[in-house]
């Protein structure tokens, strides 16, 4: 019992010895969050999700027919999200392939109607973008073609 008592005592002296100094101040960068890692900041992680919101506006570049006579136009046709607007697909343009656009035309094509035996259904709903390049500016869309 003595043994047991005497444990416990010297824990309140180890309790009372932390307590009585004062906390180390404490950032808010200790707080919310650790520090960028070695070599990337914050403004590189913003770029990061930037590029990765372009990836996201930009789903595919449309290979067709048409967007190759149009690519003779220096015009280039892409299916883009449908919540995008001229503005982000310019932005997303400009990102990905390093070209600012010079004019942006959105097109909304709904989605062909489906029939399999007696059931019917519809494709989804999309978004088409064509976007017109300055003279003499290009982009390799046909490279994995």
């Amino acid at each position: 019992m003595a043994l047991f008592n005497k444990k416990k005592k010297e824990e309140k002296k180890i309790d009372a010895k932390t307590d009585a100094k004062p906390a180390k101040p404490v950032s808010m960068k200790d707080l919310y969050g650790a520090a960028p890692a070695a070599g990337e900041s914050t403004k590189t992680k913003i770029q990061k999700s930037v590029a990765s919101r372009a990836y996201r506006i930009l789903i595919k570049p449309l290979v067709t027919e048409k967007a190759s006579v149009l690519g003779t136009q220096n015009k280039y046709a892409f299916a883009v999200a449908i919540d995008a607007n001229k503005i982000e697909i310019a932005k997303a343009v400009k990102e990905i392939y390093g070209i600012k656009p010079t004019a942006v035309n959105v097109i909304r094509m709904d989605g062909k109607l489906t029939r399999t035996g007696r059931s019917k259904g519809q494709r989804k709903d999309w978004k088409k973008a064509i976007v017109t390049l300055p003279q003499g500016k290009a982009i390799q869309v046909y490279e994995g073609v």
